[in-house]
């Protein structure tokens, strides 16, 4: 029923709500109550979860659904979290489930896996539990992210750097998230200070003005740590460069290396073309299965890197290794999944579109003894495969039996697919990130002769609504 108010088109804007779902994006999903203009119709409420009864003030309409902020929760859900999970402003829009108990969350995300195998007119294919990391018996949630990306602005006593409030650009102070390890709140609060103390100024999107644009982090298991300042410039002045050097060195001596990235393009881009390095090393080393691995700044890296081990090891096993696979690895990156499963195949292919990325995989195999008998990589569009494949077994490389492909968001394409069934490859590891696109490409491969296997998803994004989910499918004999 509604309550208190009615806005000028007589609909209440104040509603107590029964909460029956949650989305992915961190929205308990109810239905307006009966005797109200909208009822039936679904709203979305930020920061409640499934069985709160809550009060809501709707605050957007469309034609298909409402939006309300929560003002009360009136009876709290016994999957509602009491433990504050992290004190950054909920307006960053990062861990988006924070009030949700984490077995709870891994229901809602081993649902969202269903739901999208359902709606793709996958009835039959099975969904396993939800794979996540555990230490001493326990679950990890916090501080598991190995990459900070940092927006900053010019606030009232000098430079601020935050999280972007969701959907929009508007920066949310913030040094400190329970996701990130608690030495990257302190490397940028330090940032920040330095470049106050040698006048480097924050960028201002609408003007255009400004030299910082973004703080950008990454550090391996160790600890060391890649550091970049993404600039609105060419460079920086010689005394800020040096101050910022020394005094950062001095005192973080975790840090391997100091980069700029020059963007000086009026776009939402993060990252620039062209990396200059202030001090140290252009690149971070880390450890993944057993792999020494490379990696430049702008290369791709699971930002999960134990959960990267979980997801990389369950997507061996799926694919029942040999040892005489021609392993083909599409979407390669920096070769982090075809090398993890190199000493587990006959030879590795991989293509991948960032050339930057291209040449860490070669130095990846080299890092680890393989030499191009067993790993060859190859730039360019992994959905073009036939054209790449083609001129790598023109230089000998044999034809591929497995493949492993790990695609954007967006999945991978039709073509893609067609091209790994007439090249008759008999296994398939699809590992995706978007369990809508996942089902609907895997669709596409039972219809070209595939069975599709058990799906598990991993947690790699602990209280984000993301989740990761790898699926092997298997060629048919007839």
């Amino acid at each position: 029923m509604s309550d208190h108010k009615h806005n000028k088109n007589d609909r209440p804007e104040t509603v107590t709500l029964t909460v029956h779902d949650l989305n992915n994006l961190g929205c308990g999903v109810a239905r307006m109550p009966e005797g109200t203009p909208d009822a039936g119709l679904v709203v979305f409420v930020k920061g409640s979860v499934r069985g709160d009864t809550v009060k809501a003030q709707i605050i957007k309409r469309t034609k298909s659904f409402l939006v309300g902020t929560l003002v009360e929760i009136v009876t709290p859900s016994p999957m509602r979290d009491d433990q504050v999970f992290c004190t950054a402003p909920e307006a960053c829009g990062g861990c988006v489930y924070r009030h949700l108990k984490y077995e709870d969350e891994l229901i809602s995300k081993h649902s969202r896996v269903e739901k999208a195998f359902r709606q793709a007119g996958l009835f039959d294919v099975v969904i396993r539990p939800v794979l996540t990391v555990k230490r001493e018996g326990r679950h990890v949630t916090r501080g598991y992210r190995n990459k900070g990306m940092y927006p900053v602005r010019q606030g009232k006593n000098g430079m601020e750097a935050g999280f972007y409030a969701a959907k929009t650009h508007k920066v949310i102070p913030c040094f400190d998230c329970a996701l990130q390890p608690d030495a990257f709140g302190d490397l940028v609060r330090e940032v920040c200070r330095l470049c106050d103390k040698y006048r480097v100024t924050a960028y201002n999107e609408e003007t255009g003005t400004g030299t910082l644009r973004h703080i950008y982090l990454r550090a391996a298991a160790d600890g060391s740590t890649l550091l970049t300042l993404v600039i609105n410039d060419t460079k920086l002045h010689p005394k800020a460069s040096e101050g910022l050097v020394h005094e950062l060195v001095g005192r973080f001596p975790k840090l391997c290396g100091i980069l700029l990235n020059i963007n000086q393009k009026n776009t939402n881009v993060v990252l620039g073309d062209r990396f200059v390095t202030l001090w140290g090393r252009d690149y971070l080393e880390d450890t993944l299965c057993g792999k020494r691995l490379r990696l430049s700044a702008g290369s791709f890296y699971q930002v999960n890197r134990d959960a990267a081990e979980l997801l990389y090891n369950t997507a061996a096993d799926m694919a029942e290794l040999t040892r005489r696979e021609h392993l083909l690895d599409l979407y390669c990156g920096a070769g982090s999944i075809g090398l993890s499963m190199a000493d587990r195949v006959a030879d590795v292919t991989g293509i991948e579109i960032i050339p930057e990325a291209v040449e860490c995989a070669k130095v990846n195999a080299a890092l680890n003894g393989l030499g191009s008998d067993r790993a060859r990589f190859f730039c360019g569009d992994a959905s073009d495969a036939r054209r790449f494949l083609s001129a790598a077994e023109a230089g000998g490389a044999p034809p591929p039996d497995l493949a492993v492909i790990d695609p954007p968001r967006k999945g991978t394409t039709r073509e893609l697919i067609s091209e790994i069934a007439a090249r008759d490859i008999q296994r398939v590891v699809y590992i995706s990130c978007e369990p809508e696109t996942l089902g609907r490409d895997c669709a596409v491969f039972r219809e070209l002769g595939y069975e599709i296997g058990e799906v598990q998803p991993v947690d790699l994004f602990p209280r984000t609504g993301h989740v990761e989910s790898l699926v092997c499918l298997t060629r048919q004999t007839n």
